[in-house]
This record gives structure tokens, C-alpha cells and sequence, in this order.
């Protein structure tokens, strides 16, 4: 936000993302062109940590708004009754796939990021590794100490990937797969994008990550191939939605009615290539061919449900290998 509008802003809200750090000033000027007089103040952190924080303070609401968190985290906070129903103007104009199916709604999608993995192919050739064509060729010990992945209790990248294995494979091959896997992993990290940027940068040969990640890296030189595997891939909604309780609801209902114009669609599309208003979405650069067909029919109640019991088991599992917080 200018400095021109800051001085006049009337309303401040706290909104809560995960939407990656380098968005979030292009986000607050594009809302401030049409409403200046609402000042937002960010706190930004990975999915699970800012899905963990919103459950903490359940009895005493921090947030005045959620603007990007994972659909999966949104399912769960409204079936805490922790979201204020609201249908913004414009709601009628998105594809019904991206909003909460009560009327009002609880939460509204954004946009769309979908799995993949980012393969250096000069470090990979360096240690004489072949391209992974599917998730179960990960496994293969060539790649051993090669790969890196999320967290899915940090990073809502990691926990679409899991999730999305367990919904693929079933819940005991799917855990077999982990298990198989985890013997090839150099650590976890904690953020969704940093395995595709640690790949870019030569660190890893593999990264399991995201797509417009790995499209942005090879925009900007990286030597990567961006991989979509055979079997199909995961994939996770960003979604907005106002806390219950805010003290600053016509604010927040403001800022959400933004979140679904056209406008902020344009604006999600520059780094997404699905988005929730049809006919917007443009061509990301280097985006991989055949990645939206091969998004898996994504059990958003399975994912939301079993969320907890889920993270606990990959926790007991496999957090040895992970990052230092």
C-alpha cells in the first residue's frame, strides 16, 4: 500500500495467508486501487502453521479475515463454526467447483496449485540419474539422498501430496509408498515451494513441489523439467473466508467481495493457472502439458476429515528427517 493511502485508511484488518510472501504487497496495492481506507496487515506463514495458529485461537479470533489458505484447512475451521457465512457480490459469476456448497457460503476458492516435481536435469546428469516418469518411480534406489520434499504438517503442498497418495493407492499401499519413499528423501522441508527452488538452485536434484513454482524457476533459467507423474497428481484450492467474531465485519465482507471480482482473478493468474472465475485464466509460461488432466478427483471431505489422524501417522513416521524449525 502507498503511503498516500495508509494515511487515510479508516479500517485496519489482521488476514491470515499463506499465499507465497513475494504476492502479498501486489495483493494489498491492487485491493487499496478501489479501497484505500482499509489497511491490511498480513501474517503470512505455510499452511499447516497458519492452520494450527487459527485453531489455537479459537476461543479468542486474531483474524479478521483468511485470503489464501488451503480449501482442506477452510473445511475444517467451518466445521469448527470458526467462519462467518457470507456470500460476496459477485459470488454467482465463479465456477460452483470453488464455493463452500451451503448457502451463504463459509469459504470462497481462489485459485488452484497442483503437484508436480521439479528435476534438475544438469545435477541429475551429473550423477547419472534418469527422469522419474511416476510418484512409485521415486522410489527406485538411484535416487537415494536425491530427493526433497514438504512437510505436511507444515505446508499444505506436503499434505495434498500425502493425501493424495493415500486417495491413489488406498491408505496401506499408500503408506507403504511413503515408507518406500522416505528412504530416498534428503530432509522434508517446511515450506511448499522451497523443494522446486532448491532444485532450481542446483541443491537437490529433485523436488517434489508444486507446478507454477517450477514454472516460475524455469522462466527465470533454471535448468529444470517439470514432471508430472503417470499416476496422476494432487492438488489443493486456495480459499478466503471471514473469521466468526471479527470485529470489523463490514471491512472484512469488503475485502472478500474484492477477492472474487474478476479483478482479483486477473491478479491470481499471474502466478496460477486455474482460478475460480471462468474464461480468466491465461497461459502460465512453461506451465507442464497434460497437468490439468492428470488432477486427481480430489476427495476434499476425505482430506479434511481424516487431516488430523493423518499428520500424526506421517509425524510417528518420518519427521526424523525433518528441517530444523
Amino acid at each position: 500500500m502507498t503511503a498516500a493511502s495508509a494515511a487515510f485508511a479508516e479500517t485496519e484488518l489482521t488476514v491470515y495467508t499463506a499465499v507465497e510472501a513475494e504476492d502479498l504487497a501486489r495483493y494489498a496495492e491492487t485491493f487499496n486501487q478501489s479501497h484505500p481506507d482499509i489497511k491490511i496487515n498480513w501474517v503470512r506463514d505455510s499452511t499447516g502453521i497458519i492452520t494450527a495458529k487459527l485453531l489455537a485461537e479459537r476461543d479468542n479470533p486474531q483474524a479478521d479475515v483468511v485470503w489464501g489458505l488451503a480449501a482442506t484447512s477452510l473445511l475444517l475451521l467451518k466445521s469448527e463454526g470458526m467462519l462467518e457465512p457470507y456470500a460476496p457480490a459477485g459470488v454467482d459469476q465463479l465456477d460452483p467447483k470453488f464455493v463452500d456448497g451451503d448457502s451463504p457460503p463459509s469459504w470462497v476458492g481462489m485459485d488452484a496449485w497442483v503437484a508436480s516435481v521439479c528435476y534438475n536435469t544438469v545435477e541429475a546428469e551429473k550423477l547419472g540419474l534418469t527422469p522419474p516418469a511416476s510418484w512409485k518411480d521415486l522410489t527406485d534406489p538411484q535416487y537415494a539422498g536425491h530427493v526433497i520434499m514438504p512437510n505436511p504438517n507444515s505446508s499444505g503442498t506436503g499434505f495434498l501430496d500425502v493425501s493424495s497418495w493415500l486417495q491413489m493407492f488406498g491408505e496401506e499401499e499408500g503408506w507403504k509408498y511413503m515408507d518406500a519413499l522416505h528412504e530416498n528423501i534428503a530432509r522434508y522441508t517446511h515450506s511448499g515451494s522451497k523443494p522446486c527452488k532448491l532444485a532450481a538452485a542446483g541443491e537437490i536434484p529433485i523436488g517434489i513441489s508444486f507446478a507454477f513454482r517450477g514454472a516460475k524457476s524455469k522462466a527465470a533459467g533454471a535448468p529444470l523439467e517439470i514432471i508430472v507423474p503417470s499416476e496422476g497428481v494432487g492438488w489443493d484450492m486456495e480459499a478466503t473466508a471471514i473469521v466468526a467474531g471479527t470485529a470489523n465485519l463490514e471491512a472484512a465482507q469488503t475485502l472478500v467481495d474484492f477477492t472474487v471480482t474478476k479483478e482479483a482473478n486477473e491478479m491470481y493468474n499471474t502466478g496460477y493457472a486455474v482460478v475460480a472465475y471462468p474464461g480468466v485464466a491465461k497461459p502460465v509460461e512453461h506451465f507442464p502439458e497434460g497437468l490439468l488432466d492428470a488432477m486427481i478427483d480430489n476427495d476434499f471431505e476425505f482430506a479434511a476429515n481424516n487431516r488430523a489422524a493423518i499428520l500424526k501417522e506421517w509425524q510417528a513416521r518420518y519427521d526424523g528427517k525433518s528441517e530444523a524449525k
